[in-house]
């Protein structure tokens, strides 16, 4: 599965940039910080950029990601969220169903990551990794959950028939059942009681 996080340079997202001019310097920087793993100055630089710039999508974007590395994944996640839910670019929404689908996935939360995985091929029929990563993560979720076997569920299927087919017992049977033992038992211990009578009821043992 690709773990790796999309980070969205200047360039990209061109309909968004021409918004975000103030603040292009300080992305660049965070980028820069951030390819370097320097995540604590990369978050920084992303900070400055929004503070020039509140709306400016790259920004939060690559925020988000450095929430994430900055092991605060809720953070990148709703952030994601907000990203794809508010917005009308297809690409935009792809793009942070991917991340919030990795995020996802490296906390083993399987479901979740399937749901955002489609989310992003809805937006994008044509993205690989996020093809790729979801059916990884489908094949993982059906490792962790295996369907039951089907001689399983013929034996449970065969046992409920059987139990099904079994006429129930009700008060006035078990009662004629139980007296009937009783009356077997107190035969078998008149028996015994006269061949007792007949022997003597003392053995002895040969010596």
């Amino acid at each position: 599965m690709k773990n790796r996080l999309l980070i969205v340079s200047c360039s990209c997202l061109f309909s968004l940039v021409v918004h975000a001019q103030p603040a292009t310097q300080a992305i660049q920087r965070g980028n820069d910080l951030y390819k370097l793993k320097e995540y604590e100055p990369a978050a920084k630089a992303y900070d400055e950029a929004l503070a020039k710039d509140p709306s400016n999508v790259v920004a939060k974007f690559n925020r988000a990601n450095t929430a994430y590395r900055l092991s605060k994944p809720d953070d990148a996640i709703k952030t994601f969220d907000d990203l794809a839910g508010g917005s009308k670019d297809a690409e935009q929404k792809a793009k942070a169903s991917y991340n919030k689908g990795v995020i996802l996935s490296s906390q083993k939360k399987l479901e979740e990551s399937i749901e955002a995985y489609k989310s992003a091929l809805r937006q994008d029929p044509a993205d690989k990794d996020a093809r790729e990563n979801l059916q990884k993560a489908l094949l993982e979720l059906k490792k962790k959950n295996p369907p039951p076997k089907k001689e399983d569920n013929k034996k449970k299927q065969q046992q409920n028939k059987k139990q099904q087919q079994q006429p129930k017992m009700n008060d006035k049977d078990a009662d004629q059942k139980l007296k009937l033992l009783e009356q077997k038992e107190k035969e078998l211990q008149q028996r015994l009681q006269k061949q007792k009578s007949k022997t003597g009821g003392n053995n002895t043992k040969d010596w």
